[in-house]
């Protein structure tokens, strides 16, 4: 079978013009606003810049889930909640994940560490006042379980990194 030259030429320069598809380093998370991941590119070289930022981006989530059901708004707001708790835990396991790589980089991430142990403890008695007693606990609860379950295993695993890292190195007097 003989291709015709003007259909050759037509297919080669269509597979010429597609733009080649790679994976990027950091791609834009779903949860997160076109802000936040600027900072988050911003922060690459700086590992406990990036766990603070995505603590601090939890943390946020947390508060718009507690204000939503204390101000419920009327339209979509089962999804709205839903949105949120699973934005929570995207964030927690991020940080965790960034701890988890600095390890194995052998980074100084010590502060990210102590900063996930410590904010994980505040976040959790939220989160276990809200599967305990949360107003219409119903419509969010498989979420909330996943949020709970994302905040222990990343207080967990702060509490192992802790044990992998090494200690600062002192500086001996002459």
């Amino acid at each position: 079978m003989k291709c015709k030259p003007q259909i050759l030429v037509l297919v080669l320069s269509l597979l010429a013009a597609a733009p080649p598809v790679y994976p990027t380093a950091a791609q834009q998370k779903d949860y997160l606003t076109p802000l936040e991941a600027d900072k988050i590119r911003d922060a690459e070289n700086n590992a406990n810049e990036r766990i603070r930022l995505f603590l601090s981006f939890a943390e946020d989530r947390l508060k718009k889930f507690q204000y939503e059901l204390e101000h419920p708004s009327q339209n979509r707001h089962a999804e709205m909640l839903n949105a949120l708790l699973n934005a929570y835990v995207g964030c927690v396991d991020d940080a965790s994940d960034l701890i988890q790589l600095g390890i194995e980089k052998q980074d100084n991430i010590r502060k990210g560490i102590d900063l996930m142990a410590s904010r994980t403890k505040d976040f959790l008695p939220i989160l276990e006042k809200l599967a305990a007693s949360g107003p219409e606990l119903e419509t969010y609860k498989d979420n909330l379980e996943d949020a709970i379950e994302g905040t222990r295993d990343a207080m967990s695993d702060a509490e192992k990194a802790k044990k992998k890292v090494a200690p600062p190195p002192v500086r001996r007097k002459n």
